[in-house]
């Protein structure tokens, strides 16, 4: 017989962050849901990142199975932090799924979002 879930429980995190530098950017590799019990470490991460000085962001969720709106907040107050150092946080995303998220919307015209982090990076340099 399942326990039902009391309000002092919470489900299992199912999330992973990676952070990793490449030709200037920090490259944040998210697998996982970024839902509203997982966004707050998203969210620190990339807090994280920018107060340490580090203003080119991009945002890989090629392994994310779920984003929620809370997720959706976040990346888009981490674009907000790195604009007011000039930066950039842009995302790598072909999931069709999560696509249709940010076509939906309208954060298609906010972000760069771009097939590979290679694609990314190169973007920033022509």
């Amino acid at each position: 017989m399942p326990v039902p879930l009391s309000y002092e429980q919470e489900p299992a995190v199912d999330l992973s962050l990676e952070t990793r530098a490449l030709d200037g950017f920090r490259i944040v590799e998210v697998a996982g849901e970024i839902d509203v019990y997982t966004a707050p470490r998203l969210r620190e991460a990339l807090a994280d990142l920018i107060e340490s000085g580090h203003h080119h962001v991009i945002v890989d969720v090629e392994k994310v199975d779920f984003l929620d709106s809370t997720g959706l907040g976040v990346l888009v107050g981490g674009l907000k932090r790195v604009r007011a150092y000039d930066g950039s946080l842009d995302v790598v995303c072909t999931r069709a799924r999560l696509l249709k998220i940010f076509e939906i919307t309208g954060l298609t015209k906010v972000f760069g979002i771009f097939g590979t982090v290679d694609d990314a990076v190169a973007a920033h340099a022509a």
